[in-house]
């Protein structure tokens, strides 16, 4: 009997690289100020509906300021920079998995739903052309990386992905000092706004000073195209403390980090789950004085993410 071929349905084309919101894509193309904002942040870092409101708010503390907001995510295997309302109903939803750099292809790949690290939401806005990007705290090196060697892909990502990071320096969950020598050795610059300490997320000074400092975004704007021009490929780091009155309590962080700490050990919780368990303990366990900490600290970074944008774009530089 002759054989006969069994008709077989061509595979379906790969998803675009990244895909762009027409409103991004419109400001990209035309030199106007764009600042990327991480999803991870959403899916992960805040409780259900507060993270819902938190996408809301920080879209449009970025408008207020003459930026264009770019929320950064993958949906249905596709990067996105910048989401409609209804997908960011969809990364507020729950069941989007966390995505760091080494995650994206396998994502796209699989076709899933994933919420972007500062790693990965850095890779992506660099990838499109927007070199602003706001975040919370960037990730560093955890407390006895020594043995663990756990230590956040944000730092080598930073190391050579061209993209300004606004941030309020990193948790105080982790090895702060460590994280300042990484970045050194990775030629990232770090500037403090305002402030010649680094800030500790939940508090204004984690106790170790920065290298530089500016005190407007033109002069942060000045820095990073120089910074740029020299050839650098590395990013920066532009930290801003906690504003003064939404600074959390010293002696409730204290508390609440030990807690933590104690309670990461007991239950065995390492690498990329300690922090999102480390926030829902300080959320759990300061009767909601972290979240609104949490909240002010993202708003103020993409408030003053969107006036560096600003500046830079009023100033012709390119990124």
């Amino acid at each position: 009997m002759p054989h006969v071929p069994v008709p077989v349905s061509p595979p379906a084309p790969p998803p675009a690289p990244v895909a762009l919101a027409a409103e991004v894509a419109d400001a990209v193309a035309g030199g106007r100020p764009v600042v990327a904002l991480e999803s991870t942040l959403l899916a992960h870092g805040l409780p259900s509906p507060q993270n819902r409101a938190a996408a809301d708010d920080l879209e449009a503390a970025v408008r207020r300021h003459g930026a264009v907001p770019a929320t950064v995510a993958v949906l249905d295997g596709v990067p996105r920079v910048g989401l409609s309302p209804a997908e960011l109903d969809r990364v507020c939803g729950g069941g989007l998995v966390k995505l760091s750099v080494r995650d994206l292809g396998v994502a796209v790949g699989l076709r899933r739903d994933g919420a972007t690290t500062v790693a990965a939401t850095a890779a992506l806005a660099h990838a499109v052309g927007v070199p602003l990007f706001a975040t919370g705290g960037l990730g560093g090196v955890h407390r006895g990386a020594r043995d663990s060697w756990d230590v956040s892909a944000d730092l080598a990502a930073l190391a050579g992905t061209g993209v300004l990071v606004v941030c309020s320096g990193v948790k105080s969950i982790l090895d702060v000092p460590a994280t300042l020598e990484v970045l050194e050795t990775a030629s990232v610059p770090v500037l403090g706004y305002r402030t010649d300490m680094f800030p500790g997320f939940y508090r204004r000074d984690s106790g170790h000073p920065v290298p530089w400092r500016v005190d407007t975004p033109a002069d942060a704007a000045a820095v990073w195209s120089a910074h740029r021009a020299l050839g650098s490929p590395a990013g920066m780091v532009l930290a801003q403390p906690v504003p003064p009155g939404d600074e959390l309590d010293a002696g409730l962080h204290d508390r609440l980090l030990d807690e933590g700490m104690a309670l990461v050990a007991r239950r065995g919780i390492s690498g990329k789950d300690v922090t999102p368990a480390l926030l829902e303990h300080f959320h759990a366990g300061s009767g909601g004085a972290s979240l609104h900490t949490n909240l002010a600290l993202v708003r103020a970074n993409a408030e003053l993410a969107a006036q560096v944008a600003v500046a830079l774009a009023s100033a012709g530089r390119h990124p």
